[in-house]
């Protein structure tokens, strides 16, 4: 059984809502999925238990808090073996600058997600990742601006696409 099949349609109400405003307070929240304040908490609380709900920040500007750079990097590896995409892991997890990392299937092994205080600190970014033992390749794409950044669609319920049995 997919997580998603275990999701009725209040659950995912409460994730809507969760999603446009993380630090909405549990009444107003029960009041509107149609829940009471307890029932609701307990909802919610169980949705982070079971990992549906990852983590609820706030989203930062990151321009305001003088990254004046954010870019997107691929990178290609000379080898997929396990050991070698562990090592790149590790290496990257320790960059703070580095805000988000991806594996990919297909010409680059991984897309990170970088920002920079200014176009030299991109620059010594992109030495920093060449010096790195086993990368191949890299490809910086600076970021001019965002055109969408909405939240996540919530699934029809029930989901049309899973036969429930």
């Amino acid at each position: 059984m997919t997580e998603l099949q275990q999701l009725d349609e209040i659950d995912l109400r409460i994730l809507s809502e969760l999603q446009n405003d993380g630090r909405i307070r549990n009444n107003e929240l029960a009041v509107r999925v149609g829940l009471s304040p307890p029932s609701c908490r307990r909802r919610v609380r169980a949705l982070r238990e079971r990992g549906v709900v990852k983590t609820i920040r706030a989203s930062l500007d990151e321009r305001l808090l003088g990254y004046e750079v954010t870019s997107f990097v691929t990178i290609q590896l000379q080898s997929q073996a396990q050991a070698t995409v562990q090592a790149f892991e590790r290496s990257i997890a320790a960059i703070p600058l580095v805000q988000q990392c991806w594996r990919l299937s297909g010409e680059a092994d991984f897309l990170l997600k970088c920002v920079a205080l200014s176009v030299e600190g991109m620059h010594q970014q992109l030495l920093q990742f060449a010096a790195m033992p086993s990368v191949r390749n890299i490809r910086s794409l600076p970021v001019l601006g965002v055109a969408k950044d909405e939240p996540l669609p919530m699934p029809d319920y029930p989901p049309a696409s899973i036969a429930v049995e």
